[in-house]
């Protein structure tokens, strides 16, 4: 009678072996799926941090880039020459009473310091259009003979020069002055500096302040108010 009990004994001592490795091979493979899905999980998160990090270096830069528009767009370079102004050798930049001719000194300040600034500037400005525009104090201008209206466009197209031109108010003055400015400036320009610029010369007369505030009726002589303006504007859309 022993020797069925040994076989039924054994049997069972086999059968919880069996069940103990099913177990552990279960287990094991949990275990597997568990270290798969935190492989998975880590390198999600990985993969989301890069691109949160990318997303956000991106906004920065956009912002950067939209942050230095419109300071570029709020505040566009200004050159001021004033009558009162002189050069570094002290030379006067300032024009003869009711005369667009350039002084010596400001040609020679044009050709260097203006020419400096405006290469600089259209490094930045891109594509903007150089206005040039001339002012004048409230000094009356006592010449009826003015010739403006029938040879400007041929002073401008540089059929003949700005000393020819013969003002007949401190709006004719201004406008001489500015084109006067802009000629030699086109002339630096078909030496080969300042290429791509587009130049326009305007008259803001007597109307405004050094500060940007109108005048106010005032015919004395003030050397700060006869002044050049060279400004960057954004190009206005052609129309054809």
């Amino acid at each position: 009678m022993r020797r069925p009990t040994q076989i039924k004994n054994s049997s069972e001592d086999l059968n919880v072996w069996q069940a103990f490795t099913d177990l552990m091979s279960n287990a094991f493979l949990i275990m597997s799926l568990f270290l798969l899905l935190a492989i998975v999980k880590s390198s999600l998160l990985t993969s989301n941090s890069k691109e949160k990090d990318q997303k956000i270096k991106g906004l920065e830069l956009t912002v950067g880039s939209l942050k230095n528009e419109i300071e570029r767009l709020k505040a566009p370079p200004v050159i001021v020459i004033k009558d009162s102004d002189r050069d570094a050798q002290g030379r006067s930049l300032k024009f003869e009473t009711g005369k667009a001719d350039l002084p010596e000194g400001l040609r020679i300040f044009i050709e260097g310091n203006v020419v400096e600034k405006l290469e600089e500037f259209s490094k930045v400005y891109q594509g903007y259009v150089v206005d040039v525009i001339g002012h004048t104090d409230g000094q009356e201008t006592f010449n009826p003979a003015s010739n403006l209206d029938q040879i400007l466009e041929q002073v401008a197209q540089g059929n003949q020069p700005v000393k020819n031109l013969k003002p007949g108010s401190n709006a004719d003055l201004g406008l001489m002055r500015s084109l006067a400015v802009v000629k030699k400036l086109q002339a630096i320009q078909e030496q080969g500096r300042l290429k791509g610029l587009k130049f326009r010369a305007y008259s803001a007369a007597q109307l405004f302040l050094p500060s940007g505030q109108y005048a106010s009726q005032n015919r004395a002589s003030d050397e700060t108010r006869r002044r050049i303006e060279i400004r960057f504007t954004p190009p206005g859309v052609e129309q054809y």
